[in-house]
């Protein structure tokens, strides 16, 4: 019952985590500044998986992002 209550309120971090630290294993086994990018990704994760727990939505707006750029780059009429 404990794990089941943890997991409903931080799901999502526990999933961005758990990503984070599977791409970060990764990129140490074939990569350069292993430890510096290992924990941005585990940040990463972290954020992201805070934002779905909080269900704040998207990081990066793109649809407002998409909606800017086809009204700025418009054809002119």
């Amino acid at each position: 019952m404990m794990w089941k209550a943890i997991w409903d309120t931080h799901g999502g971090r526990i999933l961005g985590v758990l990503a984070g630290i599977g791409c970060g294993i990764l990129y140490l086994i074939i990569g350069f500044w292993d430890m510096l990018f290992f924990a941005l990704l585990v940040f990463i994760g972290y954020i992201v998986g805070r934002n779905r727990d909080l269900r704040l939505g998207p990081t990066i707006p793109w649809q407002r992002i998409s909606e800017w750029l086809a009204d700025r780059w418009r054809p002119f009429r």
